[in-house]
């Protein structure tokens, strides 16, 4: 999305009672619930800015686990996957289960359309033994997910309750839901625009659709906490709404929409064999299986209490945009994060990391090391490289996209 040159280099002011009522409900949620059943960064542009070789070490916010399932098909050395939220971890312990125990057409059936009538006698045979004790649990809960009257896993966790509540407009509405099927059916990008423009754009902008995108419980579903929002609306005149059309809008008239999995599965519920993330696909899922899923570790812990346990250097972080809310709620923590990872990178070490906002304030104000210095001017951070990429983002709904190298 091409946000307006806003720089923002403050450091964060102290909560309002709005901000603290709203992190109570964000970690309320956040502390019960799967928050992510699929991730929503593209890792097609990760790994044009990763170039993971053999010899790197991959630390990865875990999220659904399925870009850490991508990073390995280039063969590093090791994926650590990191998240603090427990749920996340039995979601990917789920699935690197399912990669060594079963077959591709069941794995597919799981995963890719999200339903298998047969899910239970698989669990119970094949995958429950396989798991961590959280993650057993957990799934001894919740898979019924994956043989639920609802039709798919994807309606299942806060994400899949926003894309429940779409596909139910969608079906008030079947001519546009029938337009939006046409839209991903196009062959080209001429035939997209002119669908979108004329049959998709006047119907579903509507003011109900503003005022649904526009409260704060609709982002704290899909992840995105007041501080995210508050981001969001400091570059865009038409606030979150706003930015949200902008961001589709992109997508469906600037990108092809063929193998734009991310969106799809959303409206259908499902991936089909040729639009899915990679490790869906039936020659990746062999070379998981033989032994790429090995080499990925899940870890049930924060970024910085990780960075602390291990003693190994770390040559490629994907920190996702955590660090946006870390900024607001927990300023200090984030200070100790950086420092951290900055004492555990390798030299040369690249980083990646996404943001609401296309300049965010953090590397302004967070200060590193004995002499305490910016990250602007701690790291080497690569703009043109990072927009060539963002370009091309197949989600784009983060305004920023940030690839740093750490110097020697």
């Amino acid at each position: 999305m091409n946000a307006p040159e806003i720089h923002i280099h403050s450091a964060p002011t102290a909560l309002t009672l709005l901000d603290r009522l709203d992190q109570n409900v964000f970690n309320a949620l956040y502390a019960r619930s799967l928050v992510y059943n699929t991730c929503w960064e593209d890792p097609a542009v990760d790994r044009r800015a990763l170039r993971l070789g053999a010899d790197d070490t991959v630390m990865v916010i875990s999220s659904a686990g399925c870009n850490a399932l991508d990073y390995a098909l280039d063969g590093p050395r090791r994926i650590h996957a990191v998240d603090a939220n427990p749920r996340q971890t039995a979601l990917l312990e789920l699935k690197i289960a399912a990669i060594r125990r079963l077959g591709f057409e069941d794995f597919f059936a799981l995963f890719g359309d999200g339903y298998h009538p047969h899910f239970a006698q698989l669990y119970r045979d094949s995958l429950r033994g396989e798991l961590s004790d959280f993650a057993r649990a957990w799934w001894d809960r919740h898979g019924n997910w994956f043989t639920s009257p609802l039709g798919s896993f994807y309606y299942h966790g806060l994400a899949g309750l926003v894309a429940r509540g779409f596909r139910a407009y969608f079906r008030m509405r079947p001519t546009l839901a029938e337009d939006v099927q046409e839209l991903f059916r196009a062959g080209d990008l001429e035939t997209q625009r002119d669908i979108y423009d004329q049959r998709i754009a006047g119907a579903l902008w509507t003011p109900a659709m503003k005022w649904v995108l526009g409260r704060q419980l609709t982002l704290s579903l899909l992840g995105v906490p007041h501080p995210q929002r508050r981001l969001v609306q400091a570059q865009h005149v038409d606030g979150v709404a706003g930015f949200v059309r902008e961001a589709i809008e992109y997508v469906f008239r600037e990108l092809p929409v063929a193998d734009n999995y991310f969106w799809r599965v959303y409206v259908d519920g499902r991936y089909t064999r040729d639009c899915c993330p990679e490790y869906l696909k039936y020659g990746n899922f062999q070379a998981l299986k033989g032994g790429l899923v090995n080499r990925i570790k899940t870890h049930t812990c924060t970024v910085t209490e990780f960075l602390h346990d291990t003693n190994k250097p770390i040559t490629r972080f994907v920190l996702l945009d955590h660090m946006d809310w870390m900024s607001s709620y927990h300023p200090s923590a984030l200070v100790e994060e950086w420092n951290a990872i900055l004492g555990r990178a390798r030299v040369g070490a690249r980083i990646l990391l996404r943001s609401a906002h296309a300049d965010p304030a953090f590397l302004n104000w967070v200060r590193v090391g004995h002499a305490r210095c910016r990250l602007e001017d701690t790291l080497h951070i690569d703009r043109a490289l990072a927009a060539r990429l963002h370009a091309a983002d197949r989600v784009h709904t983060y305004a920023g996209f940030m690839i740093a190298d750490v110097p020697a």
